[in-house]
């Protein structure tokens, strides 16, 4: 039996599930003669705007509260000019360089500075300096001549270049991004190569991955993403705590061989371990959220202890969507790391999570309006309207519980090593019984939008859901990590045993309610899951890698090479990934990064499920034949510093060929494996990056991104509407992302933060009709991503204003911070999965489930 024509309840619950959600597809769409899609018009006009806007609004502020600082750099001996000397200001990487002739010019708010200028083989000048407001403040400054070569002195000009692939953000930027939820994994959508197109979730997508294909890492610890969630509501926060954090790197491709069992990235949180002295503490509470963290340093430094606190209720922000109810999330979560140096060469490490998270909700009815309004009276609109009543609950949630333990012992000054042992616990329950009735109606644009009596009923429908779906994770790792360098080499090697752990349980049914062709009542199962199984099996895995300086120059020319070799028990698999990368620092300002390599993902519990067949038990549905997905990747990168603005541009091209794929769809956030070996792949893009300070002090970058990925099925999985190659479900051919920080203009105590995203539409597969019974209209899915949904846009800004409100704390300063944010400032309508609801005329109408609209957040943050 086909599945019914789509969702009413869309992806935000099963109602007339649709398997195919928000699946991806490269080719138009091609309409079904009894379909009907309407597709409004992007809105180009507001992506105009708000690219003007953030292009030209640090332009505005510098020509009203800006002024030019400028002079010669020359020497005190000669006189002579000193091209190349860099002018910066004290603590930042704002500045720029001098020309041939000495001469430079630098525009620079109208404050109190201190300038240092450096130049290669002359000893570095600072100085303090007022710049006045619309004016011409001169500077020129003689160097003396370094006589003695004094160690510590570096040459500004020779930034610090990144291996192929990897991308840090500073972990106080995540904080100030204006987003709906303050959480790390959310962040991630600013950084080249990462899909974008749903500010709820915090699963994200990189250079054509999909959501199960990345790495996470808590101070070396693995950490998982929720296993099973249906939409970003379910999620709650992301595990990722920026607050706590002291470094943050992604490594979007081409990773060394001490990462191994995915495909497409690894992500480097490190929690901060706090200096001797240290103490910083902060609370901060919004209309969403509330937080507290505290780094403290005790026993002389010995002692580091990193915590914090988290309590989500974003009921505010849920609220603001089309489908009303009563919307109940809790997200409560604990962190705390401590390091503990026993003695100059033995330190302890150990990190411990607790997270709670509650959806709750009972819906009570949603009112979409879509289609087209025409100005012109020769050409008709066709503006449509759905309404839905629901009645019923839903409830679902997770708790999750981490625990990690670290020796780390220097045997020698060559060689330390590392042995730690971790559990990832975690508990994910689903549960709701549903029933809604939806009405499709033709809209006069004239017409009262809150009063449907003047509204041409169209079609209706009415469905029954009901799940009760429960699935528990156990995870124990233990690994052991040895480390030697010597002058030239830096060797590393390392293992792992792991024991995995599932328990599912799946219950859950949708039922159409209709009528029979005799004209009764009709109740037809469209979807049963029933069944349970346990899934106990062993991961292990063993590494070697060297990074060693190929030329007499030190760091001239640094070659890495590795291999690791993996097990996994359930299908008895052995794998093997060599690795090879280089960096080529062509000059001060030029370096080349490039990396090959085989990257294997060992299938899990839920790729191995796949989707179960109704009349397949559970346990009878895994695959013990399903091998290793397997991912040849090549990296070019070129990283270029362009001393005059003092910004780094940098551009990656990337090519990945995938052999043994398992096909995926997406329903909204879900992954839903085909639980088979059923396709080969291919993906490849350029990821571009200019990055730097447009204010002192304060990074801001703009990334673009273009991406294909394509795949095809093997002759013995062809079938209707998987013929020839397809778009894979994470297409997004066109990504843009741009992070702007800026001062408000005459009070650099105010900060002004903007966040751009937009991504180009990400493929689906529309539904054909299949069985009609009685008067119920069945769909099964029709080409494979074979349309695509609309643009994703939002542009989201903050400001805060920082005051000292007492110089005198416990060691440092009390200082008030206070945030508006407009998020979606210009109201951007982003769609997010589709539901097709037939007509009383047998056309089907596709429905759009769309994302959070323009919303309001204030809050207030205290550090000391």
């Amino acid at each position: 039996m086909g599945y019914l024509i789509g969702s009413v309840f869309g992806v935000q619950r099963s109602l007339f599930i649709s398997r195919f959600g928000p699946l991806i597809d490269t080719k138009p769409q091609t309409p079904n003669p009894k379909t009907r899609t309407p597709n409004p018009k992007p809105r180009t006009p507001f992506l105009v705007l708000a690219l003007f806007l953030i292009v030209c609004l640090p332009s505005i502020s510098m020509a009203q509260n800006w002024g030019t600082l400028e002079g010669t750099i020359t020497e005190a001996a000669t006189g002579e000019a000193i091209p190349g000397a860099t002018v910066i200001i004290g603590g930042t990487n704002f500045g720029t360089a001098a020309d041939e002739d000495g001469f430079y010019s630098l525009r620079l708010p109208a404050l109190t500075f201190e300038i240092v200028v450096t130049a290669v083989g002359f000893t570095a000048w600072s100085d303090s300096v007022r710049v006045i407001r619309n004016q011409v403040n001169p500077l020129d400054v003689s160097l003396e001549e370094a006589t003695v070569e004094m160690e510590g002195i570096t040459v500004e000009d020779d930034a610090v270049f990144q291996d192929a692939g990897v991308y840090e953000l500073d972990p106080e930027t995540i904080t100030k991004i204006p987003a709906p939820l303050k959480d790390g994994f959310r962040a991630l959508k600013v950084v080249p190569g990462v899909v974008t197109n749903n500010e709820l979730s915090s699963q994200y997508s990189v250079r054509g991955g999909g959501f199960n294909e990345n790495l996470i890492f808590f101070n070396g610890f693995e950490v998982y993403m929720p296993f099973r969630p249906r939409q970003g509501e379910q999620e709650g926060l992301g595990l990722f705590n920026p607050e706590l954090a002291g470094r943050v790197a992604l490594h979007t491709g081409g990773f060394p061989a001490r990462y191994g069992g995915k495909l497409s990235s690894a992500l480097e949180v490190d929690y901060r371990r706090p200096e001797a002295g240290e103490f910083d503490a902060a609370v901060s509470l919004s209309l969403l959220d509330a937080t507290a963290n505290m780094s403290t340093s005790a026993l002389g430094g010995r002692l580091g202890i990193t915590t914090g606190f988290r309590k989500a209720r974003a009921r505010y922000l849920f609220s603001t969507q089309e489908l009303k109810g009563n919307y109940q999330p809790d997200f409560t979560d604990v962190q705390t790391f401590i390091s503990y140096r026993l003695s100059p060469g033995v330190e302890l490490e150990a990190l411990g999570i607790w997270a709670d998270h509650v959806f709750r909700l009972d819906p009570t009815n949603q009112r979409t309006f879509f289609g087209t309004v025409s100005q012109d009276p020769r050409v008709p609109s066709n503006l449509q309207a759905l309404w839905l009543n629901f009645n019923g609950e839903e409830e679902d949630g997770y708790q999750t519980r981490f625990g990690g333990f670290r020796v780390k012992s220097k045997l020698s000054p060559r060689l330390s090593v590392s042995n730690d042992v971790s559990y990832f616990g975690t508990v994910e329950e689903e549960g709701f019984d549903i029933g809604g009735q939806a009405v499709l109606y033709l809209v006069d644009p004239g017409s009262d939008p809150n009063n449907n009596d003047d509204f041409l009923t169209t079609g209706v429908a009415q469905t029954d859901d009901f799940a009760d779906n429960r699935i528990a994770v156990d995870t124990w790792t233990a690994q052991s990590r040895w480390q030697y360098t010597t002058t030239k080499h830096a060797a590393e090697a390392g293992g792992f045993v792991r024991n995995l752990a599932f328990d599912d349980r799946l219950n859950e049914k949708s039922i159409v309610i209709g009528q029979s062709r005799e004209g009764n009542v009709e109740r037809v199962v469209v979807d049963s899951l029933l069944g349970a199984t346990q899934f106990d099996e062993w991961q292990a895995g063993f590494y070697l890698q060297d990074s060693f300086d190929a030329l007499a120059e030190r760091g001239k020319f640094v070659l890495s090479g590795g291999v690791r070799t993996d097990y996994f028990s359930f299908n008895d698999e052995w794998t093997v990934s060599p690795r090879l990368s280089m960096r080529y620092r062509y000059s001060d300002r030029t370096t080349y990064t490039a990396s090959l390599g085989i990257y294997y993902q060992a299938p899990t519990y839920r790729e191995l499920r796949g989707q179960p067949d109704p009349a397949i038990s559970v346990i009878n549905s895994v695959n013990r034949d399903l091998k290793s997905q397997r991912s040849a990747q090549a990296v070019l990168g070129v990283e270029h510093f362009l001393p005059k603005n003092r910004f780094m541009l940098r551009a990656e091209a990337y090519y990945k060929d995938l052999k043994n794929v398992i096909s995926y769809d997406i329903e909204n956030v879900r992954v839903v494996y085909s639980g088979s070996n059923d396709a080969e792949a291919y993906a490849y893009g350029v990821d571009l990056q200019l990055r730097g300070e447009f204010v002192p002090g304060i990074e801001s970058w703009a990334n673009y991104s273009f991406l294909k990925t394509n795949e095809e099925f093997v002759p013995d999985f062809i079938g209707p509407g998987k013929e020839g190659s397809n778009p894979r479900p994470t297409d997004q051919t066109h990504t843009i992302s741009v992070y702007i920080a800026d001062y408000i203009p005459g009070d650099n105590s105010w900060k002004l933060h903007m966040r751009t995203l937009f991504g180009s539409g990400l493929p689906y597969t529309p539904p054909i009709e299949g069985e009609r019974i009685g008067q119920i209209v069945t769909q099964v899915p029709g080409d494979r991503f074979s349309a695509r949904y609309q643009r994703y846009f939002r542009f989201d800004m903050g400001a805060t204003k920082e005051v000292v409100v007492s110089e005198k704390g416990f060691r440092n300063p009390i200082r008030l911070e206070l945030t508006g944010e407009i998020l979606n400032v210009f109201n951007m309508i982003n769609t997010v999965a589709y539901s097709w609801i037939p007509r009383s005329d047998g056309i089907w109408v596709r429905t759009p489930t769309r994302l959070t609209p323009r919303t309001v957040n204030v809050r207030m943050a205290i550090k000391f």
